[in-house]
């Protein structure tokens, strides 16, 4: 079943006195229930614009969301609301993306009670649920955002979209800002997730290897455009773009040039004991 259905849209950005920036320039794509799709191009080519228009942040210049066959621009306020329940989006910036002066208890108590999720007496027991579920101990519960590490604070960010019970997670470069030692960690979270719980995922990423070990399929994104989309390995096995190639091309073959260096390779040193 058709989840999301994005058409023709365009988003411009306009500033008095100055030229428009069109941003995102007739894009076309669905995503089903459970599926996985990633989004990947370079810095600036309206990626994350595109995120924020799915998600309600941003309003389109031209074009259609339909979500389940519902268009958004035809939406009143209730429904919407229940919209941006069904679809929750993860930042880029994790730390950035929590209130400062909210611990996480009060931060995952916020979204359950604006939107009357579970009653009151079941709250603290729902906080906990949530927490364990994106492997997170009880004691972080009393701890502000910068108190914790950048991948403690994107579990937090995950387990608050997760408060909403979402149908539709927008993860907009989840794990640029983190250490490499965290981000598997945060990914594999993430497949786990959508395995459970039957999630849709839109992946923005510029990482080709994150796309090709989450998404089923994947779309190539240049000046605002899909230039080419298909499943993901078709797509990235044998582009038929040419920016889908040169974006291939700009990813280091780690293995390739261990072995192009070869015997040029220095011997390791012999460390020093202390009576040397």
């Amino acid at each position: 079943m058709t989840l999301l259905a994005v058409q023709n849209l365009h988003v411009t950005y306009r500033t008095p006195g100055q030229k428009p920036v069109e941003a995102v320039r007739g894009v076309s794509f669905e995503i089903n229930a459970g599926e996985s799709l990633g989004i990947v191009g370079e810095s600036g080519c309206g990626k994350s614009s595109l995120a924020k228009t799915i998600i309600g942040l941003q309003p389109p210049s031209a074009g259609t969301l339909l979500f389940e066959g519902r268009d958004l621009g035809r939406m009143d306020a209730e429904a919407f609301r229940l919209y941006r329940r069904a679809v929750q989006m993860i930042f880029q910036d994790a730390v950035g993306s929590l209130n400062p002066r909210m611990t996480v208890r009060q931060t995952l108590e916020e979204v359950l009670r604006v939107h009357r999720r579970v009653a009151a007496e079941k709250t603290d027991a729902r906080v906990g649920e949530l927490i364990e579920r994106v492997g997170l101990p009880e004691t972080v519960l009393g701890t502000y955002p910068r108190e914790m590490s950048g991948g403690q604070c994107q579990r937090v960010s995950i387990a608050r979209c997760l408060a909403l019970e979402p149908r539709l997670i927008i993860a907009d470069e989840p794990v640029s800002a983190l250490d490499v030692s965290v981000q598997a960690r945060i990914l594999n979270l993430i497949r786990s997730l959508q395995k459970d719980l039957g999630l849709a995922i839109v992946l923005i990423s510029h990482d080709l290897a994150v796309v090709r070990n989450i998404c089923d399929r994947v779309a190539v994104m240049y000046a605002g455009e899909f230039v080419e989309c298909g499943p993901t390995d078709a797509v990235l096995d044998a582009p038929r773009h040419a920016y889908t190639r040169d974006l291939l091309s700009a990813v280091p073959d780690i293995g390739r040039a261990l072995k192009e260096r070869g015997a040029a390779r220095r011997p390791v040193p012999t460390l020093l004991t202390p009576n040397s």
